[in-house]
């Protein structure tokens, strides 16, 4: 039978992030810790609202204390101060680099022992799943974690600064033509023009960052498998994603599917702890629950963009096969030697 040519990257990718599920945990705790630093300077720029503008932290922050809302709802309540408002920017950017900077190094590592996995698995994607398999697939060592953090940092970095450059200017366009659209509708449009116009250009800035995310980790992937630079990375991949266009679109539109997905399901999980909130007693419930879909929605993801990584490194850097072994020659008589 034959198999499907899609499924074998996305098993062996799925597969090798299970076996290896110690660098998924530590990728969740750094994006968490991400966030948490990420806190600090919004926490700290509401309560400077709250004392230079006599406003409710609580409008501020929103209800949903979502950092993106809350972050929003400071800088636009800082407009008319551009002292405050260019010290909230700094300190919220200094941040952002920080921890960029550690989420970058620490990928190196991940994605080192990924590519150590890999090399040492075995065509494990074409028998059933056993735990023998996952045991010979996990690599999850301290020394090739930080061994590969030494050896891919300086090109993380640059290649995260990178990103980072083009999320701002991304960002900047994407402000640039919602406020160009707002005031060519006018006031008499607004409710529907502008709208429409703000929908059309929100759903256009996602698809482009998701091409952006999967082509970084694409750079990524091949600078940790063949040890090479940004430029010389960028070249291969052009000619990789050339030479197999189908499978790596294929991948990418399955993993993004999956995000998608369990997006979805997260947006779903949260509305009914919302409603379950209300009921009397019951409510008291909510926290641990929401800290439990909280913890299993950032392993999900984490999890998929590692297989995500494990698909893409099937492709562009697929397992060597052992050879079969060659027969014996013959010797007169009919026996083999």
């Amino acid at each position: 039978m034959r198999i499907p040519a899609l499924k074998l990257p996305i098993k062996r990718g799925a597969l090798l992030a299970a076996a290896n599920w110690p660098v998924v945990v530590l990728q969740f705790i750094a994006e968490a810790t991400f966030k948490i630093l990420l806190a600090v300077p919004i926490v700290g720029g509401t309560f400077l609202v709250a004392l230079a503008l006599n406003q409710d932290v609580q409008d501020v922050l929103g209800d949903d204390l979502d950092l993106r809302q809350s972050a929003t709802g400071v800088a636009t309540s800082l407009l008319e101060h551009p002292v405050a408002l260019a010290s909230f920017l700094a300190a919220l950017g200094i941040v952002v680099v920080g921890g960029s900077a550690l989420m970058f190094i620490l990928k190196g590592g991940t994605l080192a022992v990924l590519v150590d996995a890999q090399r040492h698995a075995g065509p494990l994607e074409r028998y059933p799943v056993r735990l023998a398999l996952l045991r010979r697939a996990s690599r999850a060592d301290v020394d090739v974690f930080l061994q590969g953090t030494r050896r891919l940092r300086p090109r993380f970095l640059r290649l995260g600064a990178f990103l980072l450059g083009v999320y701002l200017v991304s960002g900047i366009g994407y402000l640039a033509v919602v406020v160009a659209g707002y005031r060519a509708v006018g006031e008499d449009g607004f409710l529907v023009g502008w709208t429409v116009i703000a929908a059309l250009f929100s759903a256009l800035l996602v698809a482009w960052l998701a091409i952006v995310n999967a082509g970084y980790l694409v750079l990524q992937v091949i600078m940790a498998a063949r040890d090479l630079s940004v430029r010389a990375a960028a070249r291969e991949a052009l000619r990789l994603v050339r030479a197999d266009a189908p499978r790596t679109l294929g991948v990418f539109v399955v993993t993004a599917g999956l995000v998608g997905l369990a997006t979805l399901a997260s947006i779903v999980a949260t509305a009914g702890l919302g409603l379950i909130s209300f009921v009397p007693f019951v409510g008291l419930a909510v926290l641990p629950l929401q800290l439990l879909a909280w913890l299993l929605r950032g392993l999900i993801f984490q999890y998929l963009g590692l297989t995500s990584a494990g698909a893409y490194l099937f492709l562009f850097d697929a397992p060597v096969e052992a050879p079969e072994p060659a027969p014996a020659p013959a010797v007169p008589g009919g026996l083999t030697a």
